[in-house]
């Protein structure tokens, strides 16, 4: 995997391009931080290869609404000092 600074991809766009056609994967800095990376689309991500691995499973049914917030007559912060002491 290479990588790459946000001034280089922007001077030699066409060239990194080409690269990732031709099945490189690289990774943009900002500042030598890692902020995106650019894959080829044919590429499964690494989800799909998890769960095509069998060592992730996808859900199956919607996700749980939250709960309703709980109501107290009292700080919380009262509640923590009070179990401190």
């Amino acid at each position: 995997m290479t990588s790459i600074g946000i001034r280089e991809l922007r001077d030699n766009l066409s060239k990194h391009i080409a690269a990732v056609a031709g099945g490189a994967t690289i990774t943009v800095t900002d500042h030598g931080r890692p902020v995106a990376r650019i894959s080829p689309i044919d590429v499964p991500s690494q989800l799909d290869q998890l769960v095509a691995e069998g060592i992730v499973t996808v859900p199956r049914g919607p996700k749980r609404t939250a709960p309703d917030p709980i109501v107290a007559d009292v700080a919380l912060s009262k509640i923590v000092r009070a179990d401190r002491a």
